[in-house]
C-alpha cells in the first residue's frame, strides 16, 4: 500500500467526524454543509486526501495537478469534479471506477495526450465530459463506450486528426458534441455520426474540410445547430447538407467560399439563423436565399470582397428580423428593393462599409428599432435628404457623418440645414413625383394627338354633316318666319279648295293647304331634299 494511502486509512480511522474547516487545505473554501470544496488559484500538485469523503462539488481550478492518484476513490460520493487548467499529462485507467454518482467531469485545458475506453470505465451516470483544450490526436475504438448517459461531450481545442469510425458508439443519447478547433481534414465518416440519433448541435469548425460528401450528415436528422465556422470550405455542393431539414442554425462563416451555397441552403425550411460573413464571395445575388422562409437573422460580416448586394437579395425571406452586413470594407453598392415589405425586420446593421449614400427603397427604415449606419464615407447630397428627415423624426442617435463634399467633411447628416444638401426642389421623394406628373402630362398630350390624327377623316365628315344641316335648317327658318306666318292673310270664308283658294279649315281655324301652298310657294310641293 503507498504511503497516502495508508496515511489516508489512518485518518479515516482516528477522526471521523472531525473533517470541518480544519482539514481545507490553504486556499480552498470548505463547506460541510453544502458539501462543496472549491480551491482557487495556487500550488495544489497533487490531490488533497483529508476532504470530507461525502463532499458531492469539488473544484481545483487553476492549479499544479500533474495527474489523479489513488486518493481519488476516497470522494466517492461526488456528482462535479472540475479539475480544469492543471498541468496532468495523464488519467490513470480505472481512476473513476467508484464514481457511478459523478455526473460532470472537467478536465478542460491540461496537458493530457490518450484516452481510452478504460480510462473512463465506472462513469456510467456521466451527463458531461469536458475534456477541451488538450493534447489528444486520436479517437479510439469505442472510447466513450461505459458513458451510456452522456448528453454532452466537448473535444474542441485538441489534435485530433483521426477519428475510428466506431469511436462514439453507444452515444444514444449524446446531445452535444464539440470537435472543433482540431486538424481533421474530412468530415468524420457517416458511420460515426449513425450512432448519434438524439444529436442536436455539431461543432466543426476550425478545421480543414475543403468539402463536404454528399450525405455526410444525412443520419442526424435532428441537428438543430451546426458549426462549420473557419472549417476551410471552398464550396459546399448541393447534396453536402442533406438530411438536415430540421436545422434552425448554421455557420458557415470564415470560409473560403466565392459564392453564396443557394443549392445547399435551399432545403433547409427551418433555419432561423445563418452566419456567412469572412468569405470570398463578391456580391449576394438576386433571391440568394431561396427556400429559407424561416430565417430570422443574417450575418454577413467582415467579408473582404463584397462588394455589392443585388435588388431582391433576400426576396424569399419575409420573416427576417435581423440584417447584419457590418465591416465589410469594399461594400459600396445596395440595390434598391434588396428588403422591402418585411413586417418582422427590426434591425439593419450596416456600420464599417463602403457606402456613399442609401436608397429610401432599400429597407422599410421606418419600422427599424435597430439602425447603424457609422463609420462609412457618406456624400451629403439632396439624395440623402430623406434619411435626414428620418433620423430627425426618429430623435435617432445613429452617428451619420458625411464625407464629402469637403466642405460638410466629419458633419452630422442631421445638422445640415436642406439648403447645403443641394435640394432645390425639396426632398428627392417630391422631385421624382413632380418628374411622375410631367411624364404623365406628356403621355396624355401624345395619346390625345394620336388619337385626334387617327379619327381626322370621321370628324371631317361629321363637321361637313353639321354645316350642311346648319344651312338647310336656316333656310327653312327664313323660308317660314314666325312673323310671316303669324301674319299670313286668311282666306275667304267658304271659298273652293281649287288650285288658287286657300280656306280656313272648319274645325281649327288655321289655313287649308291649298291656299298656304299657293301664297308661299307658287304651288308646287316643297321636295324632301329641301327639308
Amino acid at each position: 500500500m503507498s504511503p497516502r494511502l495508508l496515511l489516508a486509512g489512518l485518518w479515516l480511522l482516528l477522526a471521523p467526524t472531525a473533517w470541518g474547516l480544519a482539514n481545507c487545505p490553504n486556499g480552498c473554501e470548505c463547506d460541510d454543509d453544502t458539501l462543496m470544496v472549491n480551491c482557487g488559484e495556487g500550488s495544489l500538485d497533487v490531490l488533497p486526501i483529508a476532504l470530507n469523503p461525502s463532499i458531492q462539488r469539488l473544484v481545483i481550478k487553476n492549479n499544479k495537478l500533474k495527474t489523479i492518484d489513488s486518493s481519488m476513490q476516497f470522494y466517492s460520493q461526488l456528482q462535479f469534479l472540475d479539475l480544469s487548467h492543471n498541468d496532468m499529462v495523464s488519467i490513470p485507467e480505472r481512476s473513476f471506477a467508484y464514481h457511478a454518482r459523478l455526473q460532470q467531469l472537467h478536465l478542460d485545458h491540461n496537458k493530457i495526450g490518450q484516452v481510452s475506453n478504460r480510462t473512463f470505465a465506472g462513469l456510467s451516470t456521466i451527463s458531461v465530459l469536458n475534456l477541451r483544450g488538450n493534447l489528444i490526436a486520436e479517437l479510439e475504438y469505442r472510447t466513450f463506450a461505459p458513458m451510456l448517459k452522456l448528453e454532452e461531450l466537448n473535444l474542441g481545442q485538441n489534435r485530433i486528426s483521426h477519428i475510428d469510425p466506431h469511436a462514439l458508439d453507444e452515444l444514444a443519447s449524446l446531445r452535444v458534441l464539440y470537435l472543433d478547433d482540431n486538424t481533421l481534414t474530412q468530415v468524420p465518416a457517416q458511420l460515426t455520426f449513425r450512432a448519434l440519433p438524439s444529436l442536436a448541435e455539431l461543432y466543426l469548425g476550425t478545421n480543414s474540410f475543403a468539402s463536404i460528401p454528399a450525405g455526410a450528415f444525412e443520419d442526424l436528422s435532428g441537428l438543430t445547430r451546426l458549426d462549420l465556422r473557419g472549417a476551410g470550405l471552398q464550396n459546399v455542393s448541393a447534396a453536402a447538407l442533406r438530411g438536415l431539414e430540421g436545422l434552425r442554425y448554421l455557420d458557415l462563416a470564415d470560409n473560403r467560399l466565392r459564392a453564396v451555397p443557394t443549392a445547399a441552403l435551399q432545403h433547409l425550411g427551418r433555419l432561423e439563423q445563418l452566419s456567412l460573413g469572412q468569405n470570398d464571395f463578391e456580391l449576394i445575388a438576386a433571391d440568394a436565399f431561396a427556400g429559407l422562409r424561416e430565417l430570422r437573422r443574417l450575418q454577413i460580416t467582415g467579408a473582404p470582397r463584397l462588394r455589392r448586394v443585388e435588388s431582391g437579395a433576400f426576396a424569399s425571406n419575409t420573416n427576417l428580423e435581423q440584417l447584419d452586413l457590418s465591416a465589410n470594407k469594399q461594400l459600396s453598392e445596395l440595390q434598391a428593393h434588396a428588403a422591402v415589405g418585411y413586417p418582422h425586420l427590426t434591425s439593419v446593421l450596416l456600420r464599417e462599409n463602403q457606402l456613399q449614400t442609401l436608397s429610401e427603397h432599400l429597407f422599410p427604415w421606418a419600422q427599424l428599432q435597430t439602425l447603424e449606419l457609422a463609420d462609412n464615407p457618406f456624400v451629403c447630397d439632396c439624395q440623402l435628404l430623406w434619411l435626414r428627415h428620418l433620423l430627425l423624426s426618429r430623435n435617432s442617435s445613429a452617428a451619420v457623418l458625411c464625407a464629402q463634399p469637403a466642405n460638410l467633411r466629419d458633419l452630422p447628416l442631421t445638422q445640415l440645414p436642406e439648403s447645403l444638401l443641394g435640394c432645390a426642389h425639396g426632398a428627392s421623394n417630391q422631385q421624382a413625383l413632380i418628374g411622375v406628373l410631367v411624364v404623365g402630362c406628356a403621355a396624355l398630350v401624345t395619346t390625345l394627338a394620336l388619337v385626334v390624327y387617327t379619327c381626322r377623316r370621321r370628324m371631317r365628315d361629321l363637321l361637313k354633316g353639321h354645316s350642311a344641316l346648319g344651312r338647310k335648317e336656316r333656310e327653312y327658318q327664313k323660308t317660314f318666319s314666325d312673323d310671316e306666318y303669324m301674319t299670313r292673310p286668311a282666306a275667304v270664308a267658304g271659298g273652293g279648295a281649287g288650285a288658287g283658294g286657300g280656306g280656313v279649315h272648319p274645325a281649327s281655324g288655321y289655313p287649308c293647304a291649298g291656299g298656304y301652298g299657293s301664297q308661299y310657294l307658287g304651288g308646287r310641293p316643297i321636295p324632301v331634299t329641301e327639308l
